[in-house]
């Protein structure tokens, strides 16, 4: 039995099965019952929160030299146990469906009047991956998002969208965690990516899905920047950066027309018999972003309108949120490759450290875990 102090050798006799029932087996081990993963809690929560944190090898490092385990760890027996803790923990897992609203609207008007709109946003971010045949399969994508109730502590979430195939419970689990009512208002940030606009359909029935602000201002400042380098008479460049200045503004006010049938005017402004490397380029931009605005037609709000209410329009949040849990342990200054699984499961024990609940899934698995931190509070 491994422990924080050393191993422990245990008497584990073998008994035989009564011959009056069936059985699978002849014999049977109580102990190895009952203690099926020869570990204790306390090691295997010590192991989970540092490898959530730091790297495998700094964590077993770090425990060998905190604890007298009686063996060296190995970085691969760290990964290991995290990947059986995170994998236990995606097995609790509900089951996935397409819509999560159940009920009829006269039902929803008996409930209990609800909180104040939650605020979810969703961003992605990428990192290395070990099955890296050419330059475009060096990275997949990684999810990550952020709900913000208006009262109380946010929570973090995370995932591989390649890999994982319950997204829509995932989220829907974060929501009902923050008290979220079917008569509750729920307002979803995004990029507009195809990759997540699906995600946050059918989760509520009184929630609004957003383009985010941030985003569709960096469209618009990539494209001024190249209006800014054409090799062309400076009455065409300053032409177009006015077009651009205007095409902002009504999207700001939440004009979408008017924003498209400006995208309109500058493709036809651009679209020249011979155009230069740089018309190219912006041509291609406008392009693209007239294809983004369409897309997204139905998403985008009056900013300002909602600025001015006190409302959120940006996902900043989210994009320290998509640092702090995948930047900081998976990316910078990382030299590791990852697997979609081995990311995956990773990420379910790093947000809920960051989360601060994984010491209560431990509680509930084992009643009689004891929090080494807690045994200093006592202590104190």
């Amino acid at each position: 039995m491994r422990t924080l102090l050393g191993k422990l050798r245990l008497d584990s006799p073998r008994w035989w099965h009564c011959g009056c029932q069936p059985q699978m087996n002849k014999t049977f081990s109580p102990l190895a019952a009952i203690l099926p993963e020869r570990t204790t809690p306390e090691l295997s929560y010590l192991q989970a929160r540092f490898a959530g944190l730091v790297s495998y090898g700094v964590s077993a490092a770090l425990l060998g030299e905190l604890f007298p385990l009686g063996r060296q760890l190995h970085a691969t027996a760290v990964r290991l146990q995290v990947q059986a803790t995170a994998q236990r923990l995606e097995d609790e897992l509900g089951d996935e469906h397409t819509s999560f609203i159940t009920g009829c609207p006269r039902e929803w008007a008996q409930l209990p009047r609800p909180d104040l709109p939650l605020v979810v946003g969703l961003d992605g971010g990428y990192v290395h991956s070990s099955m890296q045949r050419s330059r475009r399969d060096g990275w997949f994508e990684v999810i990550a998002g952020k709900a913000m109730p208006a009262t109380g502590k946010s929570s973090c979430f995370g995932y591989v969208q390649t890999y994982d195939t319950k997204p829509k419970r995932r989220l829907f689990d974060v929501l009902t965690s923050h008290g979220m009512q079917a008569n509750q208002q729920v307002t979803f940030l995004t990029d507009g990516g195809e990759d997540i606009r699906e995600l946050p359909r059918y989760l509520n029935p009184d929630s609004e899905h957003l383009l985010d602000w941030f985003h569709i201002t960096m469209r618009i400042t990539v494209m001024t920047q190249l209006a800014k380098g054409l090799r062309t008479p400076p009455e065409l460049s300053v032409n177009i950066i006015n077009e651009l200045k205007r095409l902002k503004w009504f999207l700001w006010h939440g004009n979408v027309f008017r924003a498209l049938q400006t995208v309109q005017d500058l493709e036809i402004d651009l679209d020249v018999e011979e155009p230069s490397v740089s018309h190219a380029k912006l041509l291609k931009a406008v392009r693209e972003f007239g294809g983004y605005l369409t897309a997204n037609a139905g998403c985008i709000p009056n900013y300002g309108e909602r600025r001015r209410a006190g409302e959120t329009i940006s996902t900043s949040f989210v994009e320290s949120t998509v640092n702090q849990v995948i930047s900081k342990r998976m990316v910078k200054k990382q030299q590791m490759r990852w697997s979609p699984r081995g990311a995956h499961l990773l990420l379910q024990i790093r947000t809920r450290i960051l989360n601060d609940t994984l010491t209560n899934d431990y509680r509930r698995w084992y009643p009689n875990f004891t929090h080494t931190l807690d045994q200093q509070h006592q202590a104190a």
